[in-house]
């Protein structure tokens, strides 16, 4: 179903239906409208020689040096190219797409004094699959992502490149292949394309729609490892939770009750300890703060999408130009740059419930590192490790890049978000923490191979999904391949797609 841009209502798994399957989008009558009334305001005052930031002016620093009328044409496509000023990799095209995506509502809520046939174009490239080359560093987050954002309009000129069909190709040819043409910037269409943190929003959304599910398939696989421990059931009981009131808790708690659910040790038939160590008994707790913050972080980007990211913004209605930094990527950097310690807290708590299955000690009679033949074989002593490994790998990244501003543009720019560090180290986080749930659901059927009760129905089902990859770990294998064929089903969502199959939709929120 084709998705209509009003300005006013899109969402993240909007965002994310986009950029990862090919939706299609059109611009809503009013927002089209709009757009044109915004742009017939702002050619009033340029032919009334009024002096607006960025469309008559420089920016940054040469903010007060003005413009006259050949200069400001040429200058739209002399900021793009002096912006377009990234390094490294490309972005995946799903990123570049998710970022187009969101601007394209910026614009249509009728403040950006963009023309309709710049915002038409990007439409009509996500439509066409025509996706910028895109570097990867470069933006600090504020004043807009301008360097990726460059990129962006730097194809939309015929310049640059693009991705199309699969091919990297000049952005001109990418253009005609897909029967569009290139613009020709006008005045304010070059800065009205590139001044928002439109990137770091796009990978906002798309770190969102993963982490709820990394959440769910995190909470599976405690399900599986406190099977695996014959773990005391009573701290799972969602009543307990709602007396302290932390939503996320008691989605926690009712989910694992629920992939638990006809286990002998829900039934009371297998005899468990009196209490269990924290990272059995506060993984609701735990998981569930996460959730909490993870509800609030999709707010902040549902906010951001719907919003207007702008400088200036131009209240066409009320004939007024106002400056400001609503471009600043500090209310989304913050949330985002958090979400990564949030992931990394869960998979500490992953890897710790992981090392009470291997270590004999704590693992209620399993036997050492999971083998029957210990001395001889190592069983899974060095899957601990690699969980270990990515672990510390997350913790490094949890250093928060929202308070290192470093300032730009001679000072002018003093205080800036560095939100696409948040976004690219919590993109890389939530990649490696599938890495970590994946170690600890191989650990967790290994045990319950070892167990002689009856786990519950959704635990059975994730337990089933695991052996369809991974065999029992009778005697010693290069444990790699298991690793990565893990991590495989992990990252396809398998597990999750399983246990719902069987007992139904776990909650996200």
């Amino acid at each position: 179903m084709t998705l209509t841009i009003t300005g006013t209502d899109l969402t993240t798994d909007d965002v994310v239906s986009v950029a990862r399957e090919g939706r299609k989008l059109e611009l809503h009558a009013d927002a089209v409208g709009r757009i044109k009334h915004c742009r017939s305001f702002i050619q009033e005052r340029i032919e009334a020689h009024e002096i607006m930031y960025g469309v008559n002016t420089g920016i940054g620093e040469f903010s007060e040096v003005v413009l006259d009328d050949d200069q400001m044409k040429d200058f739209q496509r002399y900021l793009i190219y002096n912006h377009a000023a990234g390094i490294g990799e490309p972005f995946p095209v799903e990123i570049v797409r998710a970022a187009m995506t969101t601007r394209v509502n910026v614009h249509s809520k009728g403040y950006s004094a963009i023309r309709i046939e710049i915002t038409q174009l990007m439409v009509d490239m996500l439509n066409k699959g025509v996706t910028p080359v895109v570097c990867t560093k470069g933006s600090v987050g504020a004043c807009g992502d301008l360097a990726p954002m460059s990129q962006i309009a730097l194809a939309m000129l015929g310049e640059g490149e693009a991705f199309y069909e699969g091919e990297r190709l000049p952005a001109d040819k990418a253009l005609e292949k897909a029967g569009l043409r290139p613009v020709v910037f006008e005045a304010r269409d070059g800065l009205g394309i590139i001044n928002g943190s439109n990137v770091i929003a796009g990978m906002g959304c798309l770190a969102v729609h993963d982490a709820e599910r990394f959440i769910l398939q995190a909470e599976i696989a405690c399900a599986m490892t406190l099977e695996a421990l014959v773990a005391n059931m009573k701290p799972y009981d969602t009543r307990l939770h709602s007396l302290r009131g932390f939503q996320g808790a008691v989605t926690c708690a009712s989910n694992l009750r629920k992939i638990m659910d006809g286990s002998d040790l829900v039934t009371g038939k297998f005899k468990t300890r009196v209490q269990d160590a924290y990272s059995m008994r506060s993984s609701p707790q735990v998981i569930g703060a996460a959730r909490d913050h993870l509800r609030w972080t999709k707010s902040q980007f549902e906010v951001e999408i719907n919003g207007v990211g702008d400088n200036p913004l131009f209240l066409a209605d009320d004939h007024i130009v106002l400056t400001g930094a609503n471009f600043q990527g500090t209310p989304v950097s913050l949330p985002l740059d958090t979400l990564g310690g949030a992931v990394n807290m869960v998979c500490i708590l992953s890897e710790r419930r992981l090392n009470r299955l291997t270590n004999p000690a704590l693992s209620a009679g399993l036997p050492a590192f999971l083998t029957k033949g210990a001395g001889m074989f190592s069983g899974l002593m060095l899957s601990q490790y690699t969980a270990c490994m990515q672990v510390v790998e997350q913790k490094i990244l949890s250093t928060p890049a929202f308070n290192q501003s470093i300032p730009a543009a001679a000072d002018q720019e003093d205080f800036v978000s560095m939100g696409m560090n948040s976004a690219l180290k919590t993109r890389h986080i939530l990649e490696v923490a599938n890495g970590v749930i994946c170690i600890e659901m191989m650990a967790a059927a290994q045990g319950l191979d070892f167990r002689e009760f009856t786990p519950g129905t959704g635990t059975a089902a994730a337990k089933a999904e695991v052996r369809k990859v991974v065999e029992f770990l009778d005697i010693d294998r290069p444990l790699f391949t298991d690793h990565n064929a893990m991590l495989a089903i992990v990252a396809d969502l398998k597990p999750l797609a399983a246990v719902e199959e069987t007992v139904g939709a776990l909650t996200i929120y």
